[in-house]
C-alpha cells in the first residue's frame, strides 16, 4: 500500500522552476527517497513530463558506484540532455557525490535544469549546500508519518492506531511489519547500526558510550528543561561519569544535525524576547526514541506532548516553549514574581498559537492550573488545550479552545477550529 504524502508533494511541487535546488531533508528511512523517487517522480510523468527528460541517480546505490566521480557524472548528465527542454534532476543521497556543489552549481547556471536533491544530515544541508551556493538551496524537511498518514494505512480502530503510534512511532517501513517482535528489533537495530554509526563516523567520536549515555538521558527525560551543565552534573551524579558541558554541547549538536532530536527553546512572551537556557529536546520519531528505552518508559503523556511538537512542526510552525511572567501577591502587602509555562508557542508568519498539553483534565482544579498561565497572556492569539480524552471541541468564556488528541492531529485545519 502507497501512503500518500500529500503535504510534502505539494512542498515540493509549489518550487518547481524557482530557480533554486531543492534539497530534501530528513532523518534516515523517513521517506526522502521514495518521495522523489516515486510520488514526485509519478507526479511528472501524470503531468506530461517525458521519461527521458527526468534524469534518476541514487548514489548509495552500488550500481551509481562511478556516478560519485563528478567528472563521469556530468559527462552522464550532458549526453542526456539533447535539447532546450526542462529536464528534472533527481539525486538521491547526493552527499556521496564527492565535489556535489559545484556540480549543483553547474546545473543550477543550466535555464533547463530543474534540480532535485536529497539528504540525510543537516551539516549537508546547513554547512555545504546553503554556504556553499549562497541561498539557491531550498530546503523540504520530510518527517516520518504523522499519525494522519499512519492512520490511512494501518488497519483496525482509533485505539489500535493510537496504541501502536505512541509505542512504535512513523518510520514508514514499521506499518507493514505485523509483529511487535519485528517492530521493536527493526527500531532498536536501526538506532544502533545506521543512526548511531552514522554520528560516530560522521563526527570522529572514539568514545561511543558517552554518547549512547547522553541518548539514554535525553529520551528518559523528554520535555524537561535542560542545559549541557544539568546534563554535566547528572553524568557525574548518576553515572560516575566526567564528562565536561563542552563536549555534552557538541554531542547534543551532532544529534541534532542528524535529526534524531529537536531543540525547543524558552520564549519569554510578554518580554517578547529568547531565554538563553535551559531549553527541552524532543524526539523526530517517538519509536526511536521508546526502542532507546528498550520500550520501557513508553508514559503517554510525556509521548502525547512530543508528537503534538512534531505535528506543529510539519505543519510548517516553528515552535518554542512559552514562558509568562506575572507579578503575584504572596500576602497583603508583599508581591512575588513567578513564572507559568505554556507548552508551545507556534508562529508562522503573522500567525500565532498557543497550544498546551494536557493528559487529563479530571476536576476543576486541574482545568484552572492548566488555564493559568493562558490567562496570564494579554494579547489576543489564539489558545488551544489539548487532550487525550475522545471529546467534541469546546470553547469557554475565555475564548480558549479545548480539542481531543485525536482530532486536533487528523484535522489539518484543527488550529483554526
Amino acid at each position: 500500500m502507497e501512503i500518500k504524502r500529500d503535504l510534502y508533494l505539494d512542498r515540493i511541487t509549489v518550487r518547481r522552476h524557482n530557480g533554486l535546488i531543492k534539497v530534501i531533508t530528513g532523518i534516515r528511512r523517513c521517506g526522502k527517497s521514495y518521495l522523489l523517487n516515486n510520488i514526485f517522480h509519478n507526479f511528472l510523468i501524470h503531468n506530461g513530463i517525458k521519461e527521458d527528460h527526468i534524469i534518476q541517480i541514487a548514489f548509495d546505490a552500488r550500481s551509481s558506484k562511478e556516478w560519485r566521480d563528478p567528472e563521469k557524472l556530468c559527462e552522464y548528465i550532458n549526453a542526456r540532455m539533447t535539447d532546450p527542454k526542462m529536464y528534472y534532476l533527481l539525486l538521491d543521497e547526493v552527499q556521496m557525490l564527492d565535489d556535489f556543489s559545484s556540480v549543483l552549481n553547474e546545473y543550477l547556471r543550466r535555464p533547463n535544469a530543474d534540480i532535485y536533491v536529497t539528504g540525510s544530515n543537516s551539516r549537508f544541508l546547513s554547512t555545504d549546500v546553503l554556504t556553499e551556493l549562497r541561498g539557491r538551496g531550498d530546503e523540504i524537511h520530510i518527517y516520518p508519518l504523522s499519525f494522519s498518514e499512519y492512520t490511512s494505512a494501518f488497519e483496525g480502530n482509533i485505539n489500535d492506531q493510537w496504541q501502536e503510534y505512541i509505542t512504535y512511532g512513523g518510520l514508514p517501513l514499521t506499518v507493514n511489519m505485523r509483529t511487535d517482535e519485528q517492530k521493536s528489533s527493526y527500531l532498536s537495530n536501526l538506532f544502533v547500526e545506521t543512526y548511531l554509526k552514522d554520528i560516530l563516523e560522521r563526527n570522529r567520536i572514539k568514545n561511543d558510550d558517552e554518547l549512547s549515555e547522553l541518548i539514554n538521558i535525553l529520551a528518559s527525560d523528554i520535555g524537561s528543561l535542560t542545559n549541557p551543565y544539568k546534563l554535566s552534573n547528572t553524568f557525574k551524579s548518576v553515572k560516575k561519569i566526567n564528562i565536561s558541558p563542552v563536549t555534552l554541547s557538541k554531542y547534543v549538536k551532532y544529534l541534532e544535525e542528524a535529526f534524531i532530536i529537536n531543540e525547543a527553546k524558552r520564549y519569554d512572551v510578554k518580554g517578547k524576547k529568547y531565554i538563553d537556557t535551559p531549553f527541552k529536546y524532543y524526539f523526530e520519531d517517538i519509536g526511536l526514541r521508546n526502542a532507546r528505552l528498550d520500550f520501557r518508559q513508553v508514559e503517554e503523556n510525556h509521548i502525547m506532548e512530543n508528537i503534538i511538537y512534531n505535528e506543529l512542526r510539519l505543519r510548517g510552525y516553528k515552535v518554542d516553549v512559552g514562558v509568562v511572567s506575572s507579578k503575584e501577591k504572596r500576602n497583603d502587602t508583599d508581591y512575588v514574581k513567578k513564572q507559568f509555562e505554556v507548552d508551545f508557542v507556534a508562529n508562522q508568519g503573522n500567525k500565532r498559537y498557543y497550544v498546551q498539553s494536557v493528559y487529563q483534565l479530571n476536576s476543576a482544579e486541574k482545568t484552572e492550573q492548566e488555564k493559568r498561565s493562558l490567562k496570564k497572556i494579554d494579547d489576543s492569539f489564539k489558545k488551544i488545550i489539548v487532550i487525550k480524552d475522545n471529546i467534541k471541541l469546546r470553547r469557554d468564556e475565555n475564548g480558549f479552545v479545548t480539542i481531543g488528541i485525536w482530532d486536533f492531529l487528523l484535522n489539518p485545519n484543527s488550529l483554526d477550529l
